[in-house]
């Protein structure tokens, strides 16, 4: 009898909660974000960045840094000497790409940044792919959906 009630006041797991649980917290999956009111303050020229294997300006750690978008410094992480995070907090400097994962933060949103999605970043992060990698960076699945969206939409036109 308990086991009856039991299952009976359990709620069955809907399709939102399943994406939730792949995608959200329960997963340590982050949803960057697509805009940030600190770009105003990212360098004009990030055309042209220092290779991702330069070592902290300040402890000449190897590994592990960062390139402020700002001011194009390279520091390492608070996973090693917090230089990085150092510089935010005195120059107030928001945006750094990481060297080891090619990723975006800002530091004044506490948020990752598209870097793909955002237009002022989409170079640098191109250039710190090609630098990294010796190739350009594979479309996103969103982007070739688009493509082939766009594809079906104009042999479809002509009919």
């Amino acid at each position: 009898m308990a086991n009856e009630a039991s299952s009976s006041t359990s709620f069955p797991v809907d399709a939102e909660d399943e994406i939730l649980m792949l995608y959200g917290s329960e997963s340590g999956w982050v949803e960057p974000l697509s805009h940030c009111d600190h770009l105003t303050s990212l360098s004009s020229d990030l055309a042209h960045i220092p290779t991702p294997d330069t070592p902290c300006n300040r402890c000449q750690h190897p590994a592990e840094n960062w390139l402020c978008l700002c001011c194009k410094e390279v520091l390492c992480s608070r996973f090693v000497n917090k230089h990085m995070l150092e510089h935010y907090k005195q120059s107030n400097h928001s945006i750094a790409l990481s060297f080891s994962d090619l990723s975006v933060w800002c530091f004044s949103c506490n948020a990752y940044l598209d870097a793909q999605a955002i237009m002022p970043l989409q170079s640098v992060h191109f250039t710190a792919y090609v630098l990294k990698f010796n190739e350009p960076p594979p479309l996103r699945a969103a982007e070739c959906i688009e493509i082939t969206d766009n594809r079906a939409e104009g042999s479809t036109s002509g009919n």
